[in-house]
């Protein structure tokens, strides 16, 4: 979620939204410091944590529009002061907006859609648009559509890829970049491929492109055992790397999930994708190499 343009957008079309803030936590917190809400006469974007502290956070926030643009900060005790498990302190900073700060909303949305940067107010610190790592999702079938929007809260940059613009919606998720076709050499470093399309001989030639630019760090085709095993041996006869071979997410999606359904299969391979990129950064973290997720049983 781009939180300063919805923002935005939110105060030019409605003339006020609120913006809550997790600042900080100390024990169990249902959210890290960084989560935002945004906030609208009629209701929320975004999530705090759920529970009694987002109930909470939304009915001050929605009471603070009536009275134009405030900031106000605060604290708030999980077990003692609301009655919730996790036993932890939350301190939130909600800020109000109104068209007075239609300019100000205006620079901030600018600088979102550049990348992940930090404002400060009053001495807090903000992390705003999380760095994402790029997906290139290829094929605009039923999979491709219902993966799409499994992915479209999640955060991360996706770039659709079919040759034919009659199979793409109308409408794509924001985090959507539409494209007929695109050179995968170019791809940025730590990007994730997701093979799909509507021929195999397509899917052969994009895992072929896929695996031999080695900065994207993980190839998932969809397909069975069999589909798998015939594109390693004409990989490998293609001279692809075997390490790079052995790394093919053939089957995709989590396992477990046995419906051949394409939601389901959605669900599954958006359940992946958020693990590899978990496991990507816990790696990059630790400075240590990524270990390859891998799945069994057929799926097509």
């Amino acid at each position: 979620m781009k939180v300063w343009l919805l923002v935005l957008k939110t105060v030019e079309e409605q003339g006020r939204c609120a913006l809550v803030s997790v600042i900080s936590t100390e024990g169990s917190a249902p959210r890290d410091a960084g989560a935002h809400m945004v906030v609208t006469p009629q209701g929320y974007h975004g999530s705090i944590g759920g529970g009694t502290l987002e109930w909470h956070a939304i009915a001050a926030a929605q009471g603070m529009l009536a009275k134009g643009a405030a900031v106000r900060v605060t604290s708030h005790s999980l077990g003692p002061d609301l009655g919730q498990c996790c036993g932890g302190q939350v301190r939130l900073r909600t800020e109000a907006f109104d068209t007075s700060k239609l300019k100000d909303l205006g620079n901030l949305a600018a600088r979102e859609a550049h990348g992940s940067f930090t404002v400060s107010f009053d001495g807090i610190d903000l992390q705003f648009a999380e760095d994402q790592r790029r997906v290139y999702l290829f094929g605009a079938g039923h999979v491709g559509r219902a993966l799409v929007l499994a992915l479209a809260p999640l955060p991360f940059d996706i770039t659709w890829i079919d040759s034919r613009p009659e199979a793409f919606p109308r409408a794509v998720p924001q985090n959507v970049t539409l494209a007929a076709e695109t050179d995968l050499a170019e791809a940025p470093h730590g990007s994730l491929v997701f093979i799909m399309s509507h021929s195999h001989a397509l899917d052969l030639a994009i895992a072929d492109a896929a695996l031999r630019n080695a900065g994207i760090a993980q190839v998932g085709l969809i397909g069975s055992a069999t589909k798998r095993a015939r594109f390693q041996k004409r990989l490998r006869e293609a001279g692809i790397a075997p390490e790079r071979i052995t790394s093919l997410i053939c089957p995709i999606g989590v396992p477990g999930i046995r419906s051949k359904t394409p939601v389901a299969i959605a669900a599954a391979t958006a359940a992946q994708i958020l693990m590899l990129d978990e496991s990507l950064r816990l790696a990059m973290a630790e400075d240590k190499p990524h270990h390859a997720l891998q799945r069994t049983g057929g799926r097509w």
